[in-house]
């Protein structure tokens, strides 16, 4: 009898467990943390090389090198510059290696008439030296969201087409020219939004009898998203396609939500992985579409495909933070700013960074040199050096007009803000030994609420606030994009600011 009950007890112990291990899953975290949307990857031998959308900010497209899927690091970017023929809307870039050569077709607004265009640059390095061609595909009101696909040796290029003569939108094809820099014959039509539910962000694999179409629907951006993946397939390239009948595949779980727009690659061993966005729900617009993984796998010849999401490690909050290393001569690749509304002058001397520019007339914000933020439990502090009469501090960077921070001007300290087209001073403080080099900080919270402090010789911060009160920024995060913390200098041409350090750390939740 003994034996029998502790043989029910196991199998009680069992059950019991089948039932609550979901409830402790672990959380799925980013491979890439912060704003990166549209990825697109690529490999290398073992290394692997990611791109993303950049929209407003510079440098243009950057991109992020692994050897194991699961840790990236910033290694470059596309342009510095924008390109002669495009002033904004820098999105889903899209990489191709072919005929010894990276290619990244990338979409961009045309400077003449504001529409959306895939231009291509090539390179014979997979993070560097690109050279621009231009624009490679015009078509009605928006043309975006490129793909390169291989079929039997025949190139084609994919997009999204949008405003065709009342045509709802469509994923258009063509083929392509052998050196990629051209397209062959007219476009057709692959696939239709006949319901008004969105199409884009498509990307194509080919699998024993079938081809798949993985694309995207739904709102992309910002807080009232509702974007996911889906599949069809067909038994030619160019259609028609038949959809999954338990469409979708990705899509909303415990910790993220609106995945979407993804491309894949191939590992050495010969696995599927893909590489797509999605926001956090903690976090949401204010830290972006990040980069996630997921595995891709089918259960048998001819069968539908699955999708497993995967995390790289336990959530590491601190493992993202940044220290500036201002004793090299050039600044590190990370930084960021809105090219649109500023153009920055970045020097690093004996220990200290030189941050000037020029400013926009309509920008009240001035020059945010900025990082992407992982988190949003954050803490971020620098060392003010110089004195003069313009702000030299930290922001958190929405828009030209939505921003917040605290800087030196003079001899004192501001608290201000900048929201709908006005600046306002929230709060002063003297500083009582100018000469010295002050300290700033600013604290922002998981609630969109942020607090601010100064200090001189390592003493006790002082808190700015207004009326003793955490001040809400709920107001900073863009349609496409979110705000980013860092550096800010906002003055003449001729002068500048120096710091002499800069930190972001990310708290324990």
């Amino acid at each position: 009898m003994r034996l029998l009950f502790k043989y029910l007890l196991f199998l009680a112990v069992i059950q019991f467990t089948a039932v609550v291990q979901p409830l402790f899953a672990q959380e799925i975290t980013a491979v890439i943390p912060g704003d990166f949307a549209d990825p697109s990857i690529i490999r290398k031998g073992n290394e692997y090389y990611s791109i993303g959308t950049s929209s407003e900010w510079g440098p243009h497209f950057p991109i992020f090198k692994s050897t194991n899927l699961k840790t990236w690091k910033q290694t470059g970017y596309v342009f510095k510059q924008a390109p002669d023929w495009a002033n904004a809307s820098f999105w889903a870039p899209e990489y191709y290696y072919h005929n010894k050569t990276y290619f990244i077709y990338y979409t961009a607004r045309r400077k003449k008439d504001g529409v959306s265009c895939i231009g291509v640059a090539t390179s014979k390095y997979p993070d560097k030296d690109f050279k621009d061609h231009g624009i490679i595909i015009e078509y009605g009101k928006e043309a975006i969201d490129a793909f390169v696909f291989n079929d039997k040796g025949q190139l084609y290029i994919t997009w999204k087409a949008y405003g065709l003569d009342g045509r709802p939108i469509e994923i258009l094809g063509s083929k392509l020219a052998n050196d990629g820099l051209s397209l062959i014959g007219d476009a057709f039509t692959m696939m239709k939004d006949e319901k008004g539910i969105g199409l884009e962000g498509q990307s194509f694999l080919k699998k024993d009898d079938y081809y798949y179409m993985f694309y995207s629907v739904g709102n992309c951006c910002g807080s009232k998203c509702d974007y996911n993946v889906r599949v069809a397939r067909s038994k030619t390239f160019r259609g028609p396609y038949e959809n999954h009948p338990k469409n979708p595949l990705l899509y909303e779980n415990e910790w993220w939500k609106c995945s979407g727009h993804g491309t894949f690659v191939n590992s050495p061993d010969g696995k599927y992985y893909y590489i797509y966005h999605a926001y956090n729900k903690a976090s949401s617009v204010f830290t972006g579409r990040q980069g996630m993984l997921a595995e891709l796998t089918w259960s048998g010849k001819n069968e539908w495909p699955e999708f497993k999401e995967l995390s790289p490690a336990p959530g590491n909050p601190s493992a993202n933070n940044f220290k500036a290393n201002f004793s090299t001569q050039n600044p590190s690749v990370e930084w960021q700013w809105d090219f649109r509304n500023s153009t920055p002058k970045l020097a690093q001397q004996k220990g200290n960074l030189y941050l000037s520019g020029n400013i926009k007339k309509e920008n009240n914000a001035g020059i945010a040199l900025t990082i992407r933020p992982a988190h949003l439990n954050y803490e971020m502090t620098t060392t003010v050096v110089n004195r003069n009469n313009a702000l030299k501090g930290l922001v958190v960077y929405g828009d030209a007009n939505a921003a917040t921070g605290i800087g030196v001007v003079g001899n004192k300290v501001q608290f201000w803000m900048v929201k709908d087209n006005k600046e306002t001073v929230l709060n002063i403080a003297t500083i009582d030994n100018p000469e010295t080099p002050i300290q700033l900080k600013m604290l922002v919270k998981p609630d969109f609420t942020c607090r601010v402090y100064w200090r001189q010789k390592s003493k006790d911060w002082k808190e700015l606030s207004v009326d003793d009160k955490a001040y809400s920024i709920d107001f900073l995060p863009q349609w496409d994009r979110s705000p980013r913390p860092g550096l800010n200098f906002k003055g003449a041409s001729t002068a500048n600011a120096q710091f002499s350090s800069f930190e972001l750390n990310y708290l324990e939740k």
